[in-house]
C-alpha cells in the first residue's frame, strides 16, 4: 500500500530548478482585473497555468487571483490572439481568496488539482465546452456551495439541481460539495468526489449507487452520520478515511472494502449486517472481519477481537486514536503491517500465545503505551520498525522461559525492561489448597482462597482492588480488557488476561 506523499526525489529535483525559471510564457489581465498566467500550447491556443517553479507552492512570489474571477475566452500577447482552451494542472491551486469562477466558452479541459484548496470558492459553473475534468480538480474547496453544469454540455451534467458534477455516460458523480444532493440515477460516487469537503455534514446515498470510489469522502471531518444503502457492492481505499463518523453499518450487498476505508476517525460502533456473505462482525465485536480468512480488517476504539480471528489485517486499527487497550487473543497468528499505527492513546497491549509474526511498523507511534504483555513462548518475528517511537523503558512481560530469547530478538531487543511472568491458572499452594485464577464473564475469579487477602493490580503494578475472605472464592468485576496481576497473601503475583 502506498500512502499519498510527495516523493523526496521530486522535491530535490525541484530545488535544483533556478529561481528565474517559471512555468508560464506570459501574463495578462483578466476581464475581472486579476493577473492570470499562460503557457502557449500552439499558434492559436493557450493554457492558464501557475507562475511559480513548483506545483506545491504555485504562486510563491506572485499575487494570487482572488474575488470573482472570469477566465476569458481569448487573450492577446505580442500582437497575437489566442483561444484559452485549458486550465492547467495546479493552475489556481491554493488561491484561497477566490470566491467564484466563470470559465470562458473555449475552455475544454480542467487539469488535475486545478482549483485544489481554493477554500473561499463558493460557486462554480461548468460551461458547454468542457469535456475533460482532471482528478482532484476541486478538492479542498470547503466553501463550495453551488455547482452548475450548463444544459448544453454533452459530457457532464448537474441533473435535478444536485449541486454536483456528474459524468453523464457513466452516471458517476465526480465532484460534490457541501450542498450536494445525490440523484437517484447516479450509480457510482467517483474517486475524490467529496475529498476534503470539510463542511459536508450529511449526505444521503441513494439505492441506485453500487460503488463508492477511492478517497471519495476522505477527510470529510464534519460528516458524522451516513447510511450505506444495500445496493453498494464496493467501497474504495481511503473512502471514509478520517471522517467524523461515529457509527457504521455495512449492508449485505458489500463484497469489497479497500484498505484504510474507515481508518483514522472517531468510530465507536461497527456492525456488519447478518446476511453479508463476505464480511461479519461476529460476537458484537465492533469490527469488520473477512469471514473466509478470519481476518479482522477494520476496527474501532470499542473493538473486542473475537477468539476465532486468526489475523489482524494491514492497517486494521490505523489512526484509531481513542483505542485505549487491546487484547489479541490466542487464536491470532499474525499482526499485519501498520495495523495499529498512531494509536497514540493505546496504553495496554496483550499479545496472545499463538502470534508468530508482527508486520512492519505495526505499533509505530503508539506513544501512549505503558505496558506490553506477550504470551508467546517464541518471540514473534518483528523488525526494528515494529515498535518505533514506543517508549523503550516500559515493562514488557514475557514468559519466564523465554526472557533471554526476547532480549535477543530483533524488534524486541529495543526494550530495556523485559520482565518474566509465569502466566497460567496455577498460583501455588495457600493454606494447603490449590488456588486457581481465571477470567470468566467479565470477572477475575480466584478459587480456594482460604483465609487470605487477595489483591488485584493492573499491569503497571497499581492496586485496583483488595478483598479479604475466608470463603473459597473471590470475584473481581473487570470493566476493560487487559492484563492484570493477582496476589494471594504473601505468595508471588500471577498474571491473568481478561477479554471482554
Amino acid at each position: 500500500m502506498k500512502h499519498k506523499v510527495f516523493l523526496f526525489t521530486v522535491v530535490l529535483m525541484a530545488l535544483a530548478i533556478p529561481s528565474s525559471v517559471f512555468a508560464y510564457d506570459f501574463s495578462a489581465t483578466a476581464p475581472t482585473g486579476q493577473t492570470l498566467f499562460y503557457t502557449i500550447i500552439n499558434g492559436s491556443s493557450v493554457s492558464v497555468t501557475y507562475p511559480g517553479s513548483a506545483p506545491w507552492n504555485p504562486y510563491n512570489g506572485f499575487t494570487q487571483p482572488s474575488g470573482d474571477l472570469e477566465i476569458p475566452s481569448w487573450v492577446s500577447h505580442n500582437g497575437s490572439s489566442y483561444f484559452v482552451t485549458l486550465i492547467g494542472d495546479f493552475a489556481l491551486r491554493n488561491c484561497r481568496g477566490l470566491t467564484s469562477v466563470t470559465i470562458g466558452n473555449y475552455v475544454t479541459s480542467i487539469g488535475v488539482c486545478a482549483f485544489d484548496n481554493c477554500e473561499g470558492l463558493t460557486s462554480m459553473t461548468i460551461g458547454d465546452s468542457i469535456t475533460s475534468i482532471g482528478s482532484e480538480a476541486f478538492v479542498g474547496c470547503r466553501a463550495l456551495a453551488s455547482i452548475e453544469v450548463s444544459n448544453g454540455n454533452t459530457v457532464y451534467d448537474s441533473r435535478d439541481n444536485c449541486n454536483a458534477i456528474i459524468e453523464t455516460a457513466s452516471n458517476t458523480l465526480i465532484v460534490g460539495c457541501k450542498n450536494t444532493t445525490i440523484p437517484n440515477s447516479v450509480t457510482s460516487i467517483g474517486n475524490y468526489a467529496f475529498y476534503r469537503c470539510h463542511d459536508l455534514t450529511s449526505v444521503v446515498i441513494p439505492n441506485s449507487v453500487t460503488s463508492i470510489g477511492n478517497e471519495a469522502f476522505m477527510l470529510c471531518s464534519g460528516l458524522t452520520s451516513l447510511t450505506i444503502p444495500n445496493s453498494v457492492t464496493s467501497i474504495g481505499i481511503y473512502a471514509f478515511y478520517n471522517c467524523g463518523l461515529t457509527s457504521l453499518t455495512i449492508p449485505n450487498s458489500v463484497t469489497s472494502i479497500g484498505e484504510l476505508a474507515f481508518s483514522g476517525g472517531s468510530l465507536a460502533s461497527i456492525e456488519v449486517s447478518n446476511g453479508n456473505t463476505v464480511y461479519d462482525s461476529r460476537n458484537n465485536c465492533n469490527a469488520i472481519i473477512e469471514t473466509a480468512s478470519n481476518t479482522l480488517i477494520a476496527g474501532c476504539k470499542n473493538t473486542t477481537i473475537p477468539n476465532s480471528v486468526t489475523s489482524i489485517g494491514n492497517y486494521a486499527f490505523y489512526g484509531c486514536y481513542d483505542l485505549a487497550s487491546v487484547v489479541i487473543p490466542n487464536s491470532v497468528t499474525s499482526i499485519g503491517n501498520e495495523a495499529f499505527v498512531v494509536c497514540s492513546n493505546l496504553t495496554s497491549l496483550t499479545i496472545g500465545n499463538s502470534v508468530t509474526e508482527i508486520g512492519d511498523r505495526a505499533f509505530y507511534y503508539c506513544t501512549g503505551l505503558e505496558t506490553i504483555t506477550s504470551l508467546a513462548t517464541i518471540p514473534p518475528t518483528a523488525n526494528a520498525s515494529c515498535f518505533d517511537s514506543v517508549d523503550s523503558s516500559i515493562p514488557v512481560y514475557v514468559p519466564c522461559a523465554s526472557e533471554e530469547a526476547y532480549q535477543a530478538a530483533e524488534g524486541w531487543n529495543v526494550f530495556s525492561n523485559i520482565i518474566c511472568h509465569n502466566g497460567g491458572n496455577g498460583i501455588g499452594d495457600v493454606d494447603g489448597a490449590d488456588v486457581k485464577v481465571y477470567s470468566a464473564d467479565g470477572q477475575i475469579v480466584v478459587e480456594n482462597v482460604g483465609n487470605n487477602t487477595v489483591m488485584l493490580y493492573d499491569a503497571l503494578g497499581r492496586i485496583q482492588a483488595i478483598k479479604h475472605s475466608s470463603t473459597q472464592a473471590v470475584r473481581f468485576d473487570i470493566s476493560a480488557s487487559g492484563t492484570y496481576l493477582v496476589k494471594v497473601g504473601d505468595h508471588p503475583a500471577r498474571l491473568v488476561v481478561v477479554v471482554r
